[in-house]
């Protein structure tokens, strides 16, 4: 049944106005690398949260749905607006069911898990990813509305418990992990220099994201690379996010 509706607003995706931002194009990579042999050839699939960048244009099913609360990253007809609070569909609608960067803005989190489980059908696969490590949560994650950040374990066991067998659970952007560290750390100086703003602690309309010159890309780039050729055939043991397929029991 229908549950409740997110109590605030979430923050908007910085895909909004850069789809083509490193890190998104970086995750698309890692996510296919990953999850793509889970995939099979669904004839019915949901991308749930789709505005949040172009990580699923190698997710392809003759009919594909897409659904996010922000219509302004939704594409008619096949867009819906809507919350996984809340998902407008019937049971055992989708043989797969992608949600890249979502759970984590969703309290309570066993709703939301349950709103993808009922939506699958049996056997369906669920594909996740979900941002790393509550320890390096900052303002950033304010802005983006999220309620938590996870560790492998953590959410294993949340999506095992949800009536899902995990098929392959592992992190990404490892190469890059010690400048996502230094960016945390600065961001947390920053913020406690800035406590007296008034925006802080609430969601942004479309958050802001750091920006890096074309030098800089280009090696943050050929740093995923290398994660997507190992995470092709092993996990990786740390990194800023979370990658997981599973099977609906």
């Amino acid at each position: 049944m229908p549950g409740p509706t997110p109590a605030t607003p979430h923050g908007g995706s910085p895909s909004i106005h850069q789809p083509d931002y490193w890190w998104y194009r970086a995750r698309a990579e890692m996510l296919r690398t990953v999850l793509e042999p889970y995939v099979g050839s669904p004839q019915r699939m949901l991308d749930v949260g789709s505005a949040d960048g172009p990580s699923v244009g190698w997710l392809t099913a003759p009919q594909k749905i897409s659904l996010d609360l922000d219509p302004r990253g939704l594409r008619p007809p096949e867009g819906v607006c809507g919350s996984v609070l809340a998902l407008p569909f019937a049971e055992n609608s989708f043989e797969v069911v992608g949600a890249f960067d979502v759970v984590e803005h969703c309290d309570p989190e066993d709703h939301a898990l349950a709103e993808l489980r009922r939506v699958l059908r049996p056997g369906g696969r669920l594909l996740l990813s979900v941002p790393a490590y509550q320890w390096a949560w900052s303002d950033h994650d304010v802005a983006n509305g999220h309620v938590r950040r996870y560790t492998r374990p953590r959410a294993v066991s949340a999506v095992e418990d949800a009536g899902f067998e995990v098929l392959r659970a592992t992190y990404g952007f490892t190469a890059v992990f010690p400048a996502f560290v230094a960016e945390r750390v600065v961001r947390g100086v920053r913020h406690r220099l800035a406590r007296d703003d008034s925006s802080a602690g609430r969601p942004a309309d479309v958050v802001d994201v750091p920006l890096v010159g074309p030098r800089v890309e280009r090696v943050l780039l050929g740093l995923c690379r290398w994660d997507e050729r190992v995470l092709g055939h092993r996990d990786l043991p740390f990194g800023s996010s979370v990658f997981l397929a599973a099977a609906k029991r």
